[in-house]
Protein backbone atom coordinates (compact mmCIF):
# COMPACT_ATOMS: atom_id res chain seq x y z
CA UNK A 1 0.00 0.00 0.00
CA UNK A 2 1.22 3.57 0.01
CA UNK A 3 3.74 4.23 2.26
CA UNK A 4 3.99 8.50 2.11
CA UNK A 5 1.32 10.30 3.58
CA UNK A 6 -0.31 13.45 1.79
CA UNK A 7 0.53 16.57 3.76
CA UNK A 8 -2.96 17.49 3.92
CA UNK A 9 -4.76 14.28 5.70
CA UNK A 10 -1.59 13.34 8.22
CA UNK A 11 -2.47 15.45 10.90
CA UNK A 12 -5.98 16.28 11.61
CA UNK A 13 -7.86 14.00 9.56
CA UNK A 14 -5.73 10.92 12.03
CA UNK A 15 -7.14 12.77 15.02
CA UNK A 16 -10.55 12.75 13.59
CA UNK A 17 -10.65 9.24 12.87
CA UNK A 18 -8.91 8.00 16.31
CA UNK A 19 -6.19 4.77 16.36
CA UNK A 20 -7.51 1.33 15.30
CA UNK A 21 -8.25 -0.06 18.73
CA UNK A 22 -10.48 2.89 19.42
CA UNK A 23 -12.33 2.85 16.49
CA UNK A 24 -12.60 -1.48 16.89
CA UNK A 25 -14.11 -0.33 20.55
CA UNK A 26 -17.01 1.40 19.00
CA UNK A 27 -18.62 -1.91 17.11
CA UNK A 28 -20.10 -3.87 19.32
CA UNK A 29 -22.22 -0.82 20.99
CA UNK A 30 -22.88 0.11 17.10
CA UNK A 31 -24.24 -3.74 16.63
CA UNK A 32 -26.08 -3.18 19.89
CA UNK A 33 -28.27 -0.15 18.36
CA UNK A 34 -28.31 -1.89 14.86
CA UNK A 35 -30.05 -4.98 16.47
CA UNK A 36 -32.65 -3.16 18.05
CA UNK A 37 -36.46 -3.16 15.99
CA UNK A 38 -34.55 -5.24 13.58
CA UNK A 39 -37.17 -7.47 12.95
CA UNK A 40 -39.38 -5.01 12.90
CA UNK A 41 -37.97 -2.60 10.96
CA UNK A 42 -38.29 -5.54 7.68
CA UNK A 43 -41.67 -6.36 8.76
CA UNK A 44 -42.37 -2.55 8.14
CA UNK A 45 -39.72 -1.70 5.51
CA UNK A 46 -37.96 1.13 7.25
CA UNK A 47 -34.92 1.83 5.73
CA UNK A 48 -32.72 2.05 8.72
CA UNK A 49 -31.07 5.37 8.18
CA UNK A 50 -30.54 5.81 11.67
CA UNK A 51 -27.85 2.70 11.66
CA UNK A 52 -26.10 4.49 8.71
CA UNK A 53 -26.17 8.13 10.73
CA UNK A 54 -24.41 6.39 13.94
CA UNK A 55 -22.44 4.40 11.57
CA UNK A 56 -20.74 7.51 9.90
CA UNK A 57 -21.03 9.19 13.55
CA UNK A 58 -18.66 6.42 14.46
CA UNK A 59 -15.92 7.09 11.72
CA UNK A 60 -16.17 3.53 10.94
CA UNK A 61 -16.03 4.20 7.29
CA UNK A 62 -12.41 4.85 7.01
CA UNK A 63 -11.50 1.79 8.96
CA UNK A 64 -9.39 0.75 6.06
CA UNK A 65 -7.23 3.69 5.56
CA UNK A 66 -4.04 2.83 5.95
CA UNK A 67 -2.36 5.17 8.97
CA UNK A 68 0.17 6.31 6.36
CA UNK A 69 -2.81 8.09 4.21
CA UNK A 70 -4.57 9.91 8.15
CA UNK A 71 -6.59 6.69 8.75
CA UNK A 72 -6.36 4.04 11.49
CA UNK A 73 -4.91 1.30 9.45
CA UNK A 74 -7.67 -1.70 9.65
CA UNK A 75 -6.83 -4.49 7.61
CA UNK A 76 -8.72 -6.46 5.56
CA UNK A 77 -9.89 -9.21 8.33
CA UNK A 78 -10.72 -6.06 10.71
CA UNK A 79 -13.14 -4.84 8.11
CA UNK A 80 -14.71 -7.83 7.47
CA UNK A 81 -14.76 -9.07 10.88
CA UNK A 82 -16.86 -5.76 11.42
CA UNK A 83 -19.22 -6.55 8.85
CA UNK A 84 -20.25 -9.88 10.22
CA UNK A 85 -20.72 -8.36 13.49
CA UNK A 86 -23.36 -5.34 11.77
CA UNK A 87 -24.33 -8.43 9.55
CA UNK A 88 -25.89 -10.21 12.71
CA UNK A 89 -27.50 -7.21 13.95
CA UNK A 90 -29.24 -6.53 10.29
CA UNK A 91 -27.21 -8.08 7.15
CA UNK A 92 -29.20 -5.59 5.34
CA UNK A 93 -26.67 -2.55 7.17
CA UNK A 94 -24.03 -4.88 6.27
CA UNK A 95 -24.53 -5.65 2.53
CA UNK A 96 -25.27 -2.14 2.40
CA UNK A 97 -21.76 -0.44 2.58
CA UNK A 98 -20.30 -2.88 -0.04
CA UNK A 99 -20.07 0.33 -2.34
CA UNK A 100 -18.34 2.08 0.02
CA UNK A 101 -15.96 0.21 0.70
CA UNK A 102 -15.39 -1.11 -2.46
CA UNK A 103 -14.57 2.63 -3.01
CA UNK A 104 -12.20 3.23 -0.29
CA UNK A 105 -10.00 -0.23 -0.94
CA UNK A 106 -9.87 1.43 -4.31
CA UNK A 107 -8.77 4.59 -2.90
CA UNK A 108 -5.91 3.38 -0.56
CA UNK A 109 -4.34 1.20 -3.94
CA UNK A 110 -4.34 3.89 -6.39
CA UNK A 111 -1.89 6.45 -7.12
CA UNK A 112 -2.07 9.96 -5.34
CA UNK A 113 -3.86 12.58 -7.58
CA UNK A 114 -5.41 15.95 -6.33
CA UNK A 115 -9.00 13.69 -7.38
CA UNK A 116 -7.54 10.94 -4.98
CA UNK A 117 -6.07 13.39 -1.80
CA UNK A 118 -9.82 15.07 -1.90
CA UNK A 119 -12.25 11.80 -1.89
CA UNK A 120 -9.49 10.34 1.39
CA UNK A 121 -10.29 13.28 2.95
CA UNK A 122 -13.88 12.85 2.71
CA UNK A 123 -13.66 9.64 3.68
CA UNK A 124 -11.72 10.66 6.22
CA UNK A 125 -14.26 13.00 7.58
CA UNK A 126 -17.25 10.34 7.71
CA UNK A 127 -18.79 10.72 4.04
CA UNK A 128 -20.13 7.41 2.73
CA UNK A 129 -19.57 6.25 -1.08
CA UNK A 130 -22.64 4.09 -2.55
CA UNK A 131 -23.50 3.84 -6.55
CA UNK A 132 -25.04 1.96 -9.41
CA UNK A 133 -23.66 0.24 -12.74
CA UNK A 134 -26.07 -2.32 -13.56
CA UNK A 135 -28.91 -1.86 -15.73
CA UNK A 136 -32.19 -4.01 -16.39
CA UNK A 137 -33.89 -4.34 -19.69
CA UNK A 138 -30.22 -4.86 -21.51
CA UNK A 139 -29.47 -8.48 -23.40
CA UNK A 140 -26.58 -9.37 -21.35
CA UNK A 141 -25.09 -8.02 -17.62
CA UNK A 142 -22.68 -5.35 -18.22
CA UNK A 143 -24.27 -3.83 -20.92
CA UNK A 144 -24.70 -0.11 -20.32
CA UNK A 145 -27.16 2.68 -22.31
CA UNK A 146 -26.44 5.51 -19.51
CA UNK A 147 -25.31 8.35 -21.98
CA UNK A 148 -22.76 11.09 -21.20
CA UNK A 149 -23.22 13.71 -23.42
CA UNK A 150 -20.92 17.37 -23.55
CA UNK A 151 -22.42 20.15 -22.93
CA UNK A 152 -20.27 23.10 -23.35
CA UNK A 153 -17.76 23.16 -20.59
CA UNK A 154 -19.61 20.47 -18.77
CA UNK A 155 -21.55 17.04 -19.52
CA UNK A 156 -24.70 16.06 -19.10
CA UNK A 157 -25.61 12.39 -17.59
CA UNK A 158 -28.81 10.31 -18.82
CA UNK A 159 -29.97 6.95 -17.84
CA UNK A 160 -31.87 5.15 -15.54
CA UNK A 161 -29.73 2.25 -13.02
CA UNK A 162 -30.24 -0.71 -10.88
CA UNK A 163 -28.98 -2.40 -7.88
CA UNK A 164 -27.85 0.77 -6.14
CA UNK A 165 -27.52 -1.02 -2.74
CA UNK A 166 -26.81 1.40 -0.12
CA UNK A 167 -26.82 4.94 -2.25
CA UNK A 168 -29.83 5.64 -0.61
CA UNK A 169 -27.66 6.44 2.88
CA UNK A 170 -24.64 8.05 0.81
CA UNK A 171 -23.26 11.50 0.41
CA UNK A 172 -21.75 10.03 -2.81
CA UNK A 173 -22.04 7.99 -5.51
CA UNK A 174 -20.40 6.53 -8.61
CA UNK A 175 -22.66 5.70 -11.66
CA UNK A 176 -21.11 4.57 -15.43
CA UNK A 177 -21.97 5.49 -18.59
CA UNK A 178 -21.34 5.52 -21.95
CA UNK A 179 -19.62 8.70 -23.26
CA UNK A 180 -20.00 10.37 -26.93
CA UNK A 181 -16.89 8.27 -28.17
CA UNK A 182 -18.73 5.31 -27.04
CA UNK A 183 -16.11 4.81 -24.70
CA UNK A 184 -16.74 3.20 -21.03
CA UNK A 185 -16.20 6.36 -18.03
CA UNK A 186 -17.34 6.14 -14.54
CA UNK A 187 -18.82 9.18 -12.84
CA UNK A 188 -18.71 9.76 -8.89
CA UNK A 189 -21.40 12.77 -7.91
CA UNK A 190 -22.86 13.92 -4.88
CA UNK A 191 -26.38 12.25 -4.56
CA UNK A 192 -28.35 15.44 -3.72
CA UNK A 193 -27.25 16.71 -7.28
CA UNK A 194 -30.50 17.94 -9.00
CA UNK A 195 -31.90 15.43 -11.58
CA UNK A 196 -30.38 12.20 -9.35
CA UNK A 197 -33.67 10.48 -8.07
CA UNK A 198 -33.02 6.96 -5.31
CA UNK A 199 -36.41 5.09 -6.39
CA UNK A 200 -36.29 2.39 -3.92
CA UNK A 201 -38.13 0.25 -5.77
CA UNK A 202 -35.94 -2.67 -5.15
CA UNK A 203 -39.30 -5.49 -5.02
CA UNK A 204 -37.21 -8.60 -4.01
CA UNK A 205 -37.94 -10.97 -0.90
CA UNK A 206 -35.09 -10.64 1.10
CA UNK A 207 -32.20 -7.30 1.71
CA UNK A 208 -35.59 -5.42 1.85
CA UNK A 209 -33.92 -2.44 3.28
CA UNK A 210 -30.52 -2.19 1.23
CA UNK A 211 -32.43 0.34 -1.21
CA UNK A 212 -31.45 -1.68 -3.61
CA UNK A 213 -33.51 -0.54 -6.62
CA UNK A 214 -33.33 1.94 -9.45
CA UNK A 215 -31.81 4.96 -9.45
CA UNK A 216 -32.87 7.64 -12.24
CA UNK A 217 -30.40 10.15 -13.72
CA UNK A 218 -32.22 13.00 -15.59
CA UNK A 219 -29.81 15.99 -17.28
CA UNK A 220 -27.89 15.46 -14.31
CA UNK A 221 -24.70 18.30 -14.53
CA UNK A 222 -21.54 16.72 -14.55
CA UNK A 223 -18.46 18.60 -13.87
CA UNK A 224 -15.32 17.53 -16.29
CA UNK A 225 -12.85 16.29 -12.73
CA UNK A 226 -15.57 14.16 -12.05
CA UNK A 227 -15.29 11.49 -14.75
CA UNK A 228 -12.63 8.84 -14.35
CA UNK A 229 -11.95 5.63 -16.29
CA UNK A 230 -13.48 2.53 -15.15
CA UNK A 231 -11.23 -0.77 -15.63
CA UNK A 232 -12.43 -4.86 -14.06
CA UNK A 233 -9.45 -6.39 -14.93
CA UNK A 234 -6.98 -4.03 -13.77
CA UNK A 235 -4.69 -5.57 -10.82
CA UNK A 236 -6.65 -3.15 -8.44
CA UNK A 237 -10.00 -4.02 -10.41
CA UNK A 238 -9.49 -7.50 -10.24
CA UNK A 239 -8.80 -7.25 -6.19
CA UNK A 240 -11.77 -5.15 -5.21
CA UNK A 241 -14.06 -7.47 -7.18
CA UNK A 242 -12.92 -10.41 -5.24
CA UNK A 243 -13.39 -8.18 -1.84
CA UNK A 244 -16.95 -7.17 -2.91
CA UNK A 245 -17.98 -11.17 -3.45
CA UNK A 246 -16.64 -11.76 0.23
CA UNK A 247 -18.31 -8.53 1.63
CA UNK A 248 -21.53 -10.19 0.15
CA UNK A 249 -20.43 -13.52 1.86
CA UNK A 250 -19.49 -11.81 5.40
CA UNK A 251 -23.27 -10.48 5.15
CA UNK A 252 -24.21 -13.55 4.84
CA UNK A 253 -22.20 -15.12 7.60
CA UNK A 254 -24.28 -11.95 10.02
CA UNK A 255 -27.69 -13.45 8.90
CA UNK A 256 -26.68 -16.70 10.14
CA UNK A 257 -25.44 -15.67 13.55
CA UNK A 258 -28.82 -13.38 13.74
CA UNK A 259 -30.79 -16.86 13.48
CA UNK A 260 -28.82 -18.58 15.84
CA UNK A 261 -28.83 -15.77 18.41
CA UNK A 262 -33.02 -15.20 17.77
CA UNK A 263 -33.11 -18.97 17.69
CA UNK A 264 -31.85 -19.44 21.18
CA UNK A 265 -33.40 -16.69 22.43
CA UNK A 266 -36.86 -18.29 20.78
CA UNK A 267 -35.84 -21.32 22.47
CA UNK A 268 -35.50 -19.70 26.26
CA UNK A 269 -38.23 -17.93 26.29
CA UNK A 270 -41.32 -19.36 24.68
CA UNK A 271 -40.52 -22.32 22.63
CA UNK A 272 -42.42 -25.80 24.30
CA UNK A 273 -41.25 -28.91 24.13
CA UNK A 274 -43.31 -31.32 21.24
CA UNK A 275 -46.56 -32.96 22.17
CA UNK A 276 -45.06 -36.15 21.89
CA UNK A 277 -41.68 -35.29 23.89
CA UNK A 278 -40.49 -36.38 27.41
CA UNK A 279 -38.84 -33.41 27.69
CA UNK A 280 -40.52 -31.18 30.25
CA UNK A 281 -39.47 -28.00 28.66
CA UNK A 282 -38.12 -27.05 25.05
CA UNK A 283 -34.72 -26.48 26.64
CA UNK A 284 -33.80 -29.31 27.90
CA UNK A 285 -35.79 -31.29 24.93
CA UNK A 286 -32.49 -33.21 23.35
CA UNK A 287 -33.66 -33.15 19.96
CA UNK A 288 -34.13 -28.85 19.97
CA UNK A 289 -30.26 -29.02 21.58
CA UNK A 290 -29.10 -31.24 18.53
CA UNK A 291 -30.76 -28.58 15.81
CA UNK A 292 -29.48 -25.50 17.89
CA UNK A 293 -26.33 -27.01 17.66
CA UNK A 294 -25.90 -27.86 14.22
CA UNK A 295 -26.92 -24.40 14.10
CA UNK A 296 -24.18 -22.90 15.81
CA UNK A 297 -21.95 -25.05 13.98
CA UNK A 298 -23.43 -24.06 10.46
CA UNK A 299 -21.86 -20.38 11.77
CA UNK A 300 -18.57 -21.30 13.17
CA UNK A 301 -17.97 -22.79 10.00
CA UNK A 302 -19.04 -19.89 7.79
CA UNK A 303 -17.45 -17.65 9.97
CA UNK A 304 -14.23 -19.56 9.62
CA UNK A 305 -14.22 -20.04 6.04
CA UNK A 306 -14.88 -16.14 5.74
CA UNK A 307 -12.14 -15.67 8.29
CA UNK A 308 -9.54 -17.59 5.78
CA UNK A 309 -10.57 -15.65 2.46
CA UNK A 310 -9.81 -12.27 4.06
CA UNK A 311 -6.35 -13.10 5.54
CA UNK A 312 -5.91 -14.16 1.87
CA UNK A 313 -7.29 -10.98 0.67
CA UNK A 314 -4.97 -9.32 3.32
CA UNK A 315 -1.56 -10.44 1.89
CA UNK A 316 -3.10 -9.57 -1.70
CA UNK A 317 -3.49 -6.07 -0.60
CA UNK A 318 0.18 -6.05 1.33
CA UNK A 319 1.43 -6.58 -1.95
CA UNK A 320 0.26 -3.78 -3.82
CA UNK A 321 2.98 -1.98 -2.30
CA UNK A 322 6.07 -4.27 -3.16
CA UNK A 323 7.62 -4.79 -6.26
CA UNK A 324 7.04 -8.33 -6.96
CA UNK A 325 4.26 -8.05 -9.98
CA UNK A 326 4.43 -11.98 -9.81
CA UNK A 327 3.97 -12.57 -6.52
CA UNK A 328 0.82 -9.79 -6.62
CA UNK A 329 -0.45 -12.08 -10.18
CA UNK A 330 -0.46 -15.58 -7.78
CA UNK A 331 -2.10 -13.79 -4.58
CA UNK A 332 -4.42 -12.18 -7.24
CA UNK A 333 -5.64 -15.53 -8.05
CA UNK A 334 -5.23 -17.32 -5.16
CA UNK A 335 -7.24 -14.64 -3.42
CA UNK A 336 -10.18 -15.23 -5.54
CA UNK A 337 -9.99 -19.05 -5.57
CA UNK A 338 -10.41 -19.05 -1.54
CA UNK A 339 -12.92 -16.54 -1.49
CA UNK A 340 -15.02 -18.18 -4.59
CA UNK A 341 -14.47 -22.40 -2.63
CA UNK A 342 -15.80 -20.18 0.64
CA UNK A 343 -18.80 -18.74 -1.29
CA UNK A 344 -19.61 -22.61 -2.80
CA UNK A 345 -19.80 -24.00 0.68
CA UNK A 346 -20.52 -21.62 3.37
CA UNK A 347 -23.88 -20.75 0.73
CA UNK A 348 -25.17 -24.72 1.49
CA UNK A 349 -24.08 -24.17 5.36
CA UNK A 350 -25.50 -21.12 5.80
CA UNK A 351 -28.86 -21.90 4.03
CA UNK A 352 -29.36 -24.79 6.07
CA UNK A 353 -28.72 -23.22 9.34
CA UNK A 354 -31.43 -20.46 8.63
CA UNK A 355 -33.68 -22.99 7.80
CA UNK A 356 -33.82 -25.23 10.69
CA UNK A 357 -33.93 -22.48 13.02
CA UNK A 358 -38.08 -23.51 12.62
CA UNK A 359 -37.16 -26.69 13.32
CA UNK A 360 -36.71 -25.24 16.87
CA UNK A 361 -40.42 -25.00 17.78
CA UNK A 362 -43.63 -25.62 16.43
CA UNK A 363 -46.07 -23.18 14.23
CA UNK A 364 -45.10 -20.33 16.73
CA UNK A 365 -41.99 -20.17 15.35
CA UNK A 366 -43.26 -19.13 12.45
CA UNK A 367 -44.77 -15.95 13.41
CA UNK A 368 -44.20 -12.90 11.62
CA UNK A 369 -43.98 -11.00 14.81
CA UNK A 370 -40.81 -13.03 15.38
CA UNK A 371 -39.61 -12.93 11.87
CA UNK A 372 -37.50 -15.53 11.38
CA UNK A 373 -38.02 -16.45 8.22
CA UNK A 374 -36.16 -12.71 7.37
CA UNK A 375 -32.83 -14.40 7.50
CA UNK A 376 -33.31 -17.46 5.14
CA UNK A 377 -34.93 -14.88 2.72
CA UNK A 378 -31.99 -12.38 3.13
CA UNK A 379 -29.08 -14.83 3.04
CA UNK A 380 -31.16 -16.66 -0.28
CA UNK A 381 -31.43 -13.06 -1.74
CA UNK A 382 -27.18 -12.81 -1.06
CA UNK A 383 -26.45 -15.70 -2.71
CA UNK A 384 -28.68 -14.58 -6.20
CA UNK A 385 -26.31 -12.32 -6.30
CA UNK A 386 -23.39 -14.46 -7.45
CA UNK A 387 -24.28 -17.63 -9.90
CA UNK A 388 -22.92 -19.84 -7.94
CA UNK A 389 -23.01 -23.64 -9.77
CA UNK A 390 -20.86 -21.29 -12.69
CA UNK A 391 -18.47 -20.72 -9.81
CA UNK A 392 -17.97 -24.34 -8.49
CA UNK A 393 -17.74 -25.09 -12.29
CA UNK A 394 -14.82 -21.77 -12.50
CA UNK A 395 -13.06 -23.95 -9.08
CA UNK A 396 -13.39 -27.11 -11.11
CA UNK A 397 -11.84 -26.02 -14.62
CA UNK A 398 -8.89 -24.66 -12.42
CA UNK A 399 -8.42 -27.93 -10.65
CA UNK A 400 -8.66 -30.06 -13.52
CA UNK A 401 -7.00 -28.10 -16.10
CA UNK A 402 -5.33 -24.72 -14.96
CA UNK A 403 -7.55 -22.64 -16.17
CA UNK A 404 -7.47 -18.60 -14.74
CA UNK A 405 -9.56 -16.95 -17.23
CA UNK A 406 -12.11 -16.27 -15.19
CA UNK A 407 -10.28 -15.56 -11.90
CA UNK A 408 -8.24 -12.89 -14.18
CA UNK A 409 -11.57 -11.13 -15.27
CA UNK A 410 -12.38 -9.02 -12.49
CA UNK A 411 -16.29 -9.63 -13.04
CA UNK A 412 -18.60 -11.87 -10.84
CA UNK A 413 -18.18 -15.34 -11.95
Amino acid sequence: MPNTAPASLSSTAAQEVGELPTLLAKIPTLVAEIAKEAAKRDLERELPFEAFRQFKEAGLGALRIPIALGGPGGSVADYIEMIMAIGAADSNVAHALRSHFNFTETLILTPNTAIDRTQLGRVLSGKLFGGAHTEQGTKRPGEVTTRLTKSGDHYRLNGRKWYATGTAFSDFASFSARNDDGEFVSVLLPVDRPGISILDDWDGMGQRLTASGGVLLENVEVLPHEISTRGLNTLVGRHTSTLRQLHLAASMSGAVRGALAEGTDYVRRQARSAAHSAAETANVDPFVQKILGEIAAGSFAVDTLIRESARALDRTAELFSASDPQKLETALIESALTTARTQIVASQIALAAATNVFELGGGSATSRHLNLDRHWRNIRTVLNHNPLLHKARVVGDFYINGTTTHLEEGKVF
